[in-house]
């Protein structure tokens, strides 16, 4: 095993007092690549990337989001787009060196906020992984609706958190090992439950709370940075039209289509998606 596989840890606390954990690959004097997830994810889903990313002389810090994985809950439930997109900028700050930013879904919308509206410097460059400002309804629908799936009374067992995903996700692989499925759930009294605070998803401050199409559109617009978007072709939720309207806002961005994924494009082409940033990066 190298060196660039093995995950480090690195903690971050947040002016608001929350605890904020990362994995992180490679040297931390390398160029940052700060990885934010997709809402209901959690670092894990970054592993591959990180190492790859370790491995071609960068520092790829994969973050768990507020209320996911092992940073804290938010006690006062606030999960906006702001608060996540102040945790972006807190942490980008703490860096040695101005990070490249790669968002999935949540954590890209976070990344319109912080480098868009809050400081368009922020980061070096920033890769959007399958999300937009302008989104197909019917997909977010689709996947807040698996989201609130099973919220309150959990699963039996893996097997049976596993046929979910299986029945959300047809075009995935059925899993045979549950140890990377394990990392997404918290055991309760002999009950598995989502790793991340109900009120995420439930709560009055949840994100789609402070989600508008067109104010991210004009955040878009300001990062002053070089843009990368990955997308999945096969993607319910960012369409040809989404695609379109994006190169409309920024005719400067990158475009990368990656053929045979959905939604979660680091997890179902991880080679092709990775190829895409390291390529884009150098």
């Amino acid at each position: 095993m190298l060196l660039s596989d093995i995950p480090r840890f690195r903690g971050f606390k947040t002016g608001k007092g929350l605890n904020l954990e990362c994995d992180t690959y490679g040297l931390a004097s390398h160029p940052p690549v700060l990885l934010a997830h997709g809402g209901g994810q959690t670092r894990h889903a970054w592993r591959n990337t990180g190492q790859l990313l370790a491995g071609a002389g960068y520092y790829a810090l994969c973050l768990d989001l507020r209320g996911h994985g092992s940073s804290d809950w938010c006690p006062d439930g606030d999960y906006r787009l702001e608060a996540f997109a102040s945790d972006l900028i807190e942490i980008s700050k703490e860096l040695e060196s101005q990070p490249v930013l790669v968002g999935a879904s949540l954590g890209g919308l976070a990344a319109m906020i912080a480098g868009g509206e809050i400081d368009p410097t922020l980061f070096k460059s920033v890769v959007f992984v399958d999300i937009t400002p302008h989104m197909e309804v019917d997909g977010v629908e689709k996947i807040v609706g698996f989201m609130k799936e099973h919220l309150d009374e959990g699963f039996t067992s893996l097997e049976e958190a596993a046929s979910a995903i299986s029945r959300y996700m047809p075009n995935r692989p059925s899993q045979s090992n549950f140890d990377g499925l394990r990392k997404n759930l918290r055991e309760v009294d002999g009950r598995y439950f989502w790793h991340w605070d109900p009120k995420f998803i439930t709560g009055v401050q949840r994100p789609s709370a402070s989600r508008d199409p067109e104010r991210l559109a004009n955040a878009v617009k300001r990062i002053d940075a070089p843009i990368l978007l990955v997308r999945g072709r096969m993607s319910e939720l960012v369409s040809e039209a989404c695609v379109d309207q994006f190169l409309e806002l920024v005719p400067s961005a990158k475009f990368v289509d990656v053929e045979n994924a959905g939604h979660m494009v680091a997890g179902d082409r991880n080679d092709v998606f990775t190829k895409a940033i390291l390529d884009f990066l150098t």
